[in-house]
Order: structure tokens, then sequence, then C-alpha cells
């Protein structure tokens, strides 16, 4: 039961610099893990990711899906609404596809330098949490209640 965990991963471009410092630390750590890249998918901002996380988690070969994002705080509060609103659809979406969605999006409330100092432990905690999930959720599947509590690690 040692199958490949496969993770697609949705990107938001806005920010972009930040961003693809996201994408590189993320794609390491899956390889770190054991684990592939089955598709990226680019967005045009952290408000669009649910879009394509919706497109992406439909897909048969896809276990789970990573979301990637920076959502730097402006002079207005409009960086809480995105990240607010992008997050809750994204929980919604793993629930209804029955698939995780892991959030690796920073803010709202952050600067650009904050942004860059989070972006890869923002980027290893959502693929690894991916990756744990996924592997939980076979190891459960493949047991059989036999009057003892299991424990899924």
């Amino acid at each position: 039961m040692n199958e490949t965990v496969r993770l697609a991963i949705v990107v938001s471009e806005f920010n972009f610099d930040v961003t693809k410092v996201m994408l590189d630390k993320a794609l390491n750590h899956v390889k770190f893990l054991g684990a592939e890249v089955a598709i990226v998918y680019k967005v045009p901002g952290v408000y669009d990711s649910p879009y394509g996380v919706m497109e992406v988690i439909k897909l048969d070969y896809v276990d789970a899906v990573v979301v990637l994002g920076a959502v730097i705080q402006g002079e207005t509060k409009h960086d809480e609404i995105v990240a607010h609103q992008a997050a809750r659809k994204l929980l919604d979406l793993g629930v209804q596809y029955g698939k995780p969605v892991t959030l690796g999006v920073i803010g709202p409330g952050a600067s650009r330098i904050q942004a860059f100092e989070r972006a890869e432990e923002y980027s290893r905690r959502a693929v690894e949490a991916a990756v744990k999930l996924v592997k939980r959720r076979k190891a459960l599947e493949a047991t059989r209640y036999e009057g003892r509590t299991l424990v899924i690690e």
C-alpha cells in the first residue's frame, strides 16, 4: 500500500515575486516527501483559486490539492475579503469532493517582507498536510474494525 501520493498545486500569479518562491519550495518539498506533482494550475489571484481547485480536484489522478498564494495588505481591508472568502470556499470544495485542499496562503494582513519571510514555511506546511491527509485516508480505507481503537497517523 505504498502508492505514490499525487498532488495538484494551484498557485496565484498575483504577487508572483512571492508565489514563485512558494511554488519552487513546494515542488522541492513534494520530491523530498516522495510524492508527485501531477499538475500545476496557475490562477490570476488567490480569490480565483477556488475555481482552479474545482477544475483539478475532479481529476481522478489527483489525490489532494495544495493552494499557494500571498494576499498582501494594502490601504483598505480588501486583503481580508479576498483571503477569507477564498479560504472558506477552498474548505468547502475539499469537503464536497472528498479530497484534501490545503491552504498555503499568506495573509491577510501580511506585508511584502512578511510574505517573503513566510514563503517557505507556508509552502512546506501545505504540502506536508496534503501528503499526510492522503496517506491517512488510504490507511483508514485499508482498515477493518476489530473491536479495538485504531489510531491513524
